[in-house]
């Protein structure tokens, strides 16, 4: 009766997270991210790319998007034509972007992300225990059977079937889960631990780590008697996340290259200047 309890409320719960991870859509962006009609027309009239930069620039320069590409543009879907927020990605096999995209997981049949990250850490973690438990719970009949105690073929053969099984998805959910632990600690995605980032000051892994107690309050919220239940409990909405230097989060990272001239420009004369200062005050 005892292993009967234990099971069911492992099998409810492993059920449970599976289901919620399958069942929950994955968030796209919101509406204000997404490019007008006006903006839309005058992005793709222009044929310049320094040009199509400022106008991204002036398109996200009211919006809380703290992150560049690679060469320091603006991150921008042209197939969902929308500006990315801060550690949103193009999902090709849903054909959308979705916030805080992690990776897009054939075993649940859906894009893991900022609504069911906490699910899919969840579903991995009772899976781990399932599978432990069955495991635990066939051995002695294993042992049996080793010593010639079960006398049914069948048996037998379910025995066998059951622990080798166990153990094998055991050990391969074990190195998953624990590289998804691994990355809640550090506060990355997939993607993130693949391609760090890029801010203001260049590409920065640890951008969004604040310290291992708050990263996990970012995916399984403050309460903490939510934590082990499949209840959507995670903070924020997606949109933006707080970033461990507080001089990224003043600075939105909305200039162009014309402008980070025109200041270099205006910076030379004056760094002249003060060094001719210096020269003669020592002379």
């Amino acid at each position: 009766v005892a292993y009967l309890v234990v099971f069911h409320i492992l099998f409810v719960l492993f059920v449970w997270t599976y289901w919620k991870s399958v069942f929950t859509l994955p968030i796209p962006p919101g509406k204000k991210f997404h490019m007008s009609y006006a903006d839309q027309e005058r992005y793709e009239s222009e044929e310049r790319p320094e040009v199509q930069r400022q106008i991204l620039a002036e398109i996200a320069r009211k919006l809380p998007v703290y992150t560049r590409t690679g060469n320091g543009g603006i991150r921008f879907c042209d197939r969902c034509q929308l500006i990315k927020p801060d550690r949103c990605h193009h999902c090709s096999v849903c054909a959308m972007c979705v916030l805080k995209m992690d990776h897009h997981c054939p075993w649940v049949n859906n894009c893991i992300g900022f609504s069911n990250y906490k699910f899919f850490l969840l579903f991995l973690a009772y899976s781990l225990l399932y599978c432990l438990y069955i495991a635990a719970t066939v051995f002695k009949y294993f042992i049996k059977y080793w010593t010639g105690e079960l006398t049914n073929g069948r048996s037998k053969f379910h025995i066998l079937f059951l622990l080798f099984v166990a153990i094998m998805f055991f050990v391969s959910l074990m190195f998953l889960f624990g590289y998804h632990c691994w990355l809640v600690s550090r506060n990355r995605s997939t993607l993130e631990a693949f391609s760090a980032p890029v801010f203001q000051n260049g590409p920065d892994k640890n951008g969004f780590n604040l310290g291992f107690v708050k990263n996990l309050q970012q995916v399984f919220g403050e309460e903490k008697k939510l934590w082990l239940l499949p209840i959507a409990s995670s903070q924020g909405d997606g949109h933006f996340f707080p970033m461990r230097a507080l001089s990224e989060a003043r600075n939105p990272l909305l200039t162009n290259e014309e402008q980070w001239e025109e200041d270099g420009i205006d910076e030379e004369p004056q760094s002249k200047e003060l060094m001719k200062l210096v020269v003669l005050t020592y002379s």
